[in-house]
Order: C-alpha cells, then structure tokens, then sequence
C-alpha cells in the first residue's frame, strides 16, 4: 500500500509541477540557508582556529602597558628568566624584540621587519623550520649574525632554490640564512603580515638594531596539566613583584591568553551561527504553512476524487496515508533541492572569502529529515480533513 501511495504522490506532484515547485519554495529557501550558514560558520571558526594556533597553544603573551601618564617599565631577561624558573608548570619562556627595516640582496631590497626569537621562542610560537635549520645555542648565547626569513623575504629577493647560506644584509648588518619558516596566517603579525619577517637571535637584535637589552614582550608557554588560570594568576603576582606595583594600583603590563581568544571566538561564532538559523527556520515555518495551505486547496480540487474512492471500498487511513504522503514527499522534495543548493552556495561562498569548505553530513541528514516532519505536521491536517468527508457529499461536489 506504501508504494502505491509513493507512486500516486508522485503522480499528483508531477501533474502540477511548477505548483509543487513554488509551494516548497518556503522549503528550499529554508533548508539551504541554514545549511549554508552552518557551513560557513564552521568554516570561519575553524580559520579563526588555525590563526590562533598560529600564536601557539597553551600560550601567553605578555607585553608592557601605559597606566595613565606613566611610561611602562620594559621587561627584561632577568624578568624571564624569572618566570621560568619560579612558576611551576611553565616548559618555555622566551623574549622578543622587533623593529623595521629594509633586507638588501643579490641587488633587490626589500622593506620588512626584523625580529628577534631564540629556539624556545619559536617552539611557544608554534614556529616550524622547513628549509634549513634553527639557531643554535651557541648562536643565540653569542648573538650572530644569523637569520631565518619569512615565505615573503624570500619571495620578494631571492631566487627560487638559492636561499641556504646565502649572504643578505639586514638594515646595516650583515648575515647568513640559515633556515626560511613555514607559511603562517597573516593574523598571526598582530596587522602585519607574519610571512614578511627575518628572524634573528634576539641577543643579535638587541645589540645591533635597538641597542638596548630591552625585551618588547615575552611569550610563555605551560604544560596541559596545569590550568590557564592558576598560570595567568602566578604570573601576575610574580611580575607585580618584579615591578614594584604597589596593592591597589593597576598592572602595567597586559596578559593575553590564547585560550582565552579560542573560547570566545568559539561562542560569539556559535551565537552568531544561532541566530542565524533561527532566523532561516521561520523560512522553513512558512513554508510549512505554504505547505498546508496547498494541500487544503488540493483536498478541495480533488473531493470528487476522494468520494469515488471512498464510496468503492476505501478506508479513511487509506486516504488520509494518501494525503500524508503527498505532503511529506513535497517536502522531502524540497529539502533536497535545499541541500543541494546549500552545497552550491557554500563552496561558491567559501571561496569567494577565503574560508574553508567544511562538509558536515549531520547538519544535511538532520535538514533532510527535519523537512519530512514538516511534511508530517502541516500536512497532516489536509490529509485527516480529507478523511473525514462524507463519500455521497464528496460525490455532489463539482
């Protein structure tokens, strides 16, 4: 019996096609701008992910800051040599300095920032070596006159293939590449684009480009096990202590905490996805309602039709199946059309601003079964008013 009330479904839906078509309409709209704003938000989340990732997982960094009128104390290798060894769970701390200048080789200059990391520096950053090596020990405690470029340095005034070992100068200092990083996003620079860089040991730094053993900031890296905000806590009250900030004053220098920026990035995207969807399922809501409403215009066009059926042996479930079904496959009809779109619509989307393209077979399944019980719902109303009427009644109507 269900296969021949599938097949009579179809029937009735392919006889007034664009009918059909305009009444999922509601459907079709629904289904596919849910799919697509998930989709894309999944997307967006995971790009926001992966620059944070960027600035290293189980991370803080810490930099100087101005309280009132008061220029900020710099920070310096006693303070992170301080916070390495006196907080438990810290594995890395490192220091960095960094200021612009123009890389000359081969010719070609090039207008970029130096910036100063030594090996724990790059391990709490998340910094990979992919071509030649990182400094040595030797070369961080001496400061030489070594570098690591970024993926645009060498771009922009190297030839492809002869970057290891090469001579480049650096503003007025003179160095050898030793290693080129990997590709980073661009979100990591803080507005900057972290690829244009050349890295240096930071004693090198200090001494040849700022002149001064100041640290800019630090980057402190800790162990899972321990809690980002017993960490953060120890931190603050160790570089309160270092700095002479007296109880009640305000700290002169701020913590961000990567974590921190996951979290919230996760919520204000799962919100902002939300909403959203909520707003595209009142689309669904109405075409719900279309949905309904064209299947009562369909029991009133096709009365005679259910009183012939009725008068020769059909039982009310029978007709009201008949009804049901019409509906759901109208809908079904339409959440597919929906996810196909969406799927359009999101690797077109995507692309156009640089997301990723996540597919998630869950959110389809659940939009595809969800437009089936919209077919139940408002269709079950058309389908029980058609059984209920009287077969000589329906046999009068013209």
């Amino acid at each position: 019996m269900l296969g021949a009330t599938f097949l009579l479904a179809l029937r009735e839906i392919r006889r007034h096609l664009l009918r059909s078509f305009l009444t999922t309409l509601g459907i079709i709209i629904g289904v596919a701008a849910v799919i697509t704003m998930v989709t894309l938000g999944r997307g967006l989340t995971a790009n926001v992910q992966e620059d944070i990732a960027g600035l290293g997982s189980n991370v803080f960094i810490v930099f100087p800051s101005r309280v009132g009128d008061r220029q900020p104390a710099p920070f310096d290798d006693a303070d992170i040599a301080a916070v390495q060894m006196q907080i438990p769970g810290v594995t890395n701390a490192a220091g960095s300095a960094q200021i612009s200048t123009t890389a000359f080789h081969n010719g070609q200059d090039w207008s970029t920032s130096v910036q100063g990391g030594d090996t724990d520096f790059f391990t709490a950053q998340s910094i990979d070596v992919v071509d030649g090596r990182g400094f040595t020990a030797e070369e961080s405690a001496r400061g030489e006159a070594v570098c690591i470029l970024g993926p645009k340095v060498v771009e922009e005034i190297f030839v492809e293939g002869e970057v290891l070992g090469e001579q480049m100068r650096v503003g007025n200092v003179s160095c050898q590449v030793v290693g080129v990083i990997d590709e980073r996003s661009s979100a990591v620079g803080g507005g900057q684009d972290a690829n244009d860089v050349v890295f240096m040991p930071l004693k090198t730094v200090q001494r040849r480009f700022t002149g001064s053993t100041n640290v800019q900031f630090f980057v402190v890296k800790y162990d899972d096990a321990y809690t980002s905000a017993s960490i953060q806590q120890q931190l603050i009250d160790l570089l309160r202590e270092r700095r002479v900030i007296q109880k009640g004053e305000a700290n002169d220098f701020n913590i961000i905490d990567t974590a921190d920026i996951n979290e919230t990035v996760n919520t204000v995207t799962g919100t902002m996805t939300a909403v959203v969807t909520v707003i595209a399922g009142i689309s669904l809501l109405v075409g719900g309602i279309g949905i309904m409403n064209i299947m009562l215009v369909s029991v009133t066009e096709r009365t005679r039709e259910i009183g012939i059926r009725l008068a020769i042996g059909a039982l009310a479930k029978e007709v009201r199946m008949q009804f049901l079904t019409e509906a759901v496959v109208l809908c079904c009809f339409g959440g597919l059309i929906g996810i196909l779109l969406a799927f359009g619509l999101s690797v077109a989307l995507a692309s156009a601003i640089d997301l990723p393209f996540i597919f998630d077979p869950v959110v389809n399944i659940f939009s595809f079964l969800f437009s089936a019980v919209m077919g139940i719902i408002f269709g079950y109303y058309p389908a029980h008013r058609a059984s209920k009427l009287d077969p000589i009644d329906a046999l009068r109507h013209e």
